[in-house]
């Protein structure tokens, strides 16, 4: 065999553009929304069956109340996560480049072929349209 073809991932960046930063300050937004939402209905949920549950089962309250207490501790983590991304975003300067999901692309390699040649590579993005390949 003289030659294979691998995977080898490429970066992508997005350059920060006003635009891009406007998009992805309302999928923020709307994001961290839907978790105020989600545990709000969680808070009316558990409000309701640990009120349900005291008159069948008091001892069972305990643990109940824990479960919803913890899974409202993960949603509170994840609307924290999502107001720290915001904070990042707006502090941002236009122009800035962001890591975008990672590519994989098919490379030949030979026998005797340098790997730290093919390894690596970057594809910068502004407003969806590619703009340049660095390595």
């Amino acid at each position: 065999m003289e030659e294979m073809q691998i995977l080898v991932p490429v970066a992508v960046k997005s350059k920060l553009t006003e635009t891009l930063k406007t998009t992805l300050l309302n999928e923020i937004g709307q994001n961290i929304s839907r978790v105020e939402h989600d545990m709000a209905q969680l808070e009316f949920e558990a409000n309701g069956k640990l009120a349900e549950q005291a008159k069948i089962n008091i001892q069972a309250v305990a643990p109940l109340r824990a479960q919803y207490e913890a899974q409202k501790a993960r949603m509170q983590q994840v609307k924290d996560k999502l107001n720290a991304d915001k904070e990042h975003l707006e502090k941002l300067a236009i122009g800035a480049e962001l890591n975008r999901q990672p590519m994989n692309r098919i490379v030949t390699v030979h026998v005797g072929d340098d790997m730290n040649a093919l390894t690596g590579g970057e594809i910068l993005v502004e407003d969806g349209k590619i703009i340049a390949f660095r390595n």
